[in-house]
């Protein structure tokens, strides 16, 4: 953080499930004076989100890869046609290099999430985010990023930008398994955890959501992959490398 005033602004959304969470990260950076970032909407679902990208036309969204409604991923797909140049294949262009391009017009979108799974990093990335960290980033590096997002850089958490470039080496097209596109990120999340071992009520309280919510998920990832109980989901996300 600096005492001198700002040179520019970015105008930044935040889009989390969390109130709390997005209130800290609005008190952390939100102070135009001194960071030089301009909160102008918050979200707390896929709805909200799509809704409040579209009115405001941000310079970056704070995206949160597991949202009501969705997921992130659904957030980038309905709001493509604002991103201009935030394609994947630019993201992973730009993780490898140190620079980014000039500024291009159209909204960014900066995933910020406690997961460090490599398919949530894909699958944003593929979906159109320019970058992924993780929510134990430091305000300063959040404020940075956020600045390197809206001139066209790529930013990563560290390692992170591994998966990218593993994924994006051979063709400029991660992997595609079908089946477990067909699984939002929340349900990809409960599907990890059942694998694990976890019971609902210890699925519940790790991802704040009840154990009915738990048991919703379950039920529909089942029926997307065609599995009978949680013993053959375990086996199908374990040959996948899931767990």
């Amino acid at each position: 953080m600096t005492d001198a005033a700002p040179e520019r602004v970015a105008r930044v959304v935040l889009v989390d499930d969390h109130r709390m969470f997005r209130t800290g990260v609005r008190a952390e950076i939100g102070r135009t004076e001194l960071t030089g970032i301009d909160v102008v909407g918050e979200a707390d679902d896929v709805e909200s989100a799509v809704q409040v990208v579209a009115e405001q036309r941000p310079d970056v969204v704070l995206l949160d890869v597991h949202l009501p409604g969705g997921g992130g991923v659904e957030v980038l797909r309905r709001s493509a046609p604002l991103m201009g140049d935030s394609s994947s294949e630019g993201a992973a262009r730009s993780a490898s290099a140190e620079g980014g391009g000039g500024r291009r017009a159209g909204v960014r979108f900066l995933a910020l999430s406690v997961s460090d799974a490599a398919e949530d990093v894909i699958g944003v990335i593929r979906g159109g985010a320019r970058g992924y960290v993780t929510k134990t980033i430091t305000g300063t590096d959040l404020v940075n990023a956020i600045f390197r997002i809206a001139d066209g850089d790529a930013v990563f958490s560290p390692r992170l930008a591994g998966f990218v470039l593993d994924a994006f080496a051979a063709t400029d097209t991660p992997p595609v398994d079908e089946d477990l596109d067909r699984l939002t990120q929340r349900e990809r999340e409960v599907l990890r955890l059942i694998a694990r071992g976890y019971a609902y009520k210890e699925i519940a309280k790790q991802l704040f959501i009840s154990v009915k919510t738990v048991e919703s998920h379950v039920s529909a990832v089942l029926r997307k992959l065609q599995l009978s109980n949680r013993h053959e989901l375990t086996r199908w996300a374990t040959a996948r490398r899931l767990v």
